[in-house]
């Protein structure tokens, strides 16, 4: 049992069950006990790999969408390039090695991350040691904005509900015999769910993110309001149904009460809940990973890569390209939408 454990089965005993939003935020984000607090989750030595660990190509063609839809937009200066939780930091290094030759991009740009964790922030520095950092996404510099947030909202916390009539009850995280179990409240009518109600049944269980109006408002406003874009790729799909919370630790699943802090927590993401807070921007539709980097042109990108490699360097470069754009890999699974100004088109990659 880990030390948090310890922690959420006192708090547990002395005030009742919590959401699994409050287990999700103390396991992530506790300051000395949290998963992201503590350590680099990243790459082969740690517990999943994200796409910037995979190829260098997953960041150059971020990047050049992004570029693009600056020109598309008259190549505003200044204009704030931004990245919700960076991890280490690769993927925006990508970007900007990769927009390097667009005339006045780098000129015109500031960088700015978006992180809480300390320890992420000093990998960060490591690789671009230029950025500005934030807590928050309100603090970024009032101008053009363009944003990347990749596997960003699936670690947001989640709270679940399971349909109970014309109510819910929420699924919670108790303590039975010294041990964290989950539990159901005793139903009641939720106005946030209310919507819900109309494609759902009895039993039916759906997943709520109370952070994310809240922060899609902040990042749809800026951009309606100064111009620019955003890219927002992650997994999940169009409306949340079924329980898709679920914990890796060693590149494995594991039971996400086990270890609280030991073990990375996420959950798929609603991408209709995006949509329907991007006003006054607009949103793209929502299109396959695989099928955004194909129309990026990322096989031209890996046929010329692949031309210098042999052996096992060669095969790894396949077998990331594959990783990428399969739909039997991340392909599928993985989702890309862009919010933009009503006045200009979206990111290439994207239909309107």
């Amino acid at each position: 049992m880990t030390t948090l454990a310890d922690l959420l089965l006192t708090r547990i005993a002395r005030d009742g069950p919590i959401s699994i939003a409050s287990f999700m935020t103390d396991a992530l984000m506790h300051p000395a006990h949290g998963y992201y607090a503590t350590r680099d989750p990243f790459g082969a030595a740690g517990d999943f790999i994200t796409a910037p660990e995979i190829s260098q190509m997953f960041g150059e063609l971020i990047g050049l969408s992004l570029a693009q839809a600056w020109l598309d937009q008259g190549a505003p200066d200044p204009v704030t390039l931004a990245e919700l939780g960076p991890g280490r930091g690769t993927l925006m290094a990508d970007i900007l090695r990769a927009t390097a030759a667009v005339p006045g991009f780098h000129a015109a740009v500031t960088v700015h991350f978006v992180e809480t964790s300390p320890h992420l922030r000093a990998l960060q520095a490591e690789r671009v040691p230029q950025a500005t950092w934030h807590d928050r996404i309100d603090t970024l510099p009032d101008a053009p904005l363009l944003l990347v947030a990749n596997e960003f909202f699936d670690a947001l916390p989640i709270r679940q509900f399971v349909r109970a009539g014309a109510g819910w009850r929420e699924r919670m995280v108790g303590a039975q015999d010294g041990t964290l179990c989950f539990g159901l409240s005793d139903a009641a009518a939720l106005a946030v769910l209310t919507p819900r109600l109309d494609d759902t049944q009895d039993g039916d269980l759906v997943e709520h993110c109370p952070a994310l109006p809240g922060i899609v408002a902040a990042i749809a406003g800026r951009i309606a309001t100064n111009g620019g874009a955003a890219l927002v790729i992650d997994y999940g799909d169009w409306q949340s149904l079924g329980d898709t919370f679920q914990a890796l630790a060693g590149h494995a699943p594991t039971d996400p009460l086990a270890a609280p802090g030991a073990a990375d927590l996420t959950a798929h993401v609603d991408f209709a809940a995006i949509a329907a807070h991007a006003a006054p921007a607009r949103h793209s539709r929502l299109t396959p990973q695989g099928v955004f980097l194909e129309r990026l042109g990322i096989t031209a990108r890996a046929l010329k890569l692949a031309s210098g490699l042999t052996g096992e360097a060669l095969d790894a470069h396949v077998a990331a390209h594959r990783r990428l754009t399969h739909p039997a890999e991340m392909g599928d699974l993985f989702k890309v939408m862009a919010l933009y100004p009503a006045t200009a088109m979206p990111p290439p990659g994207l239909d309107p």
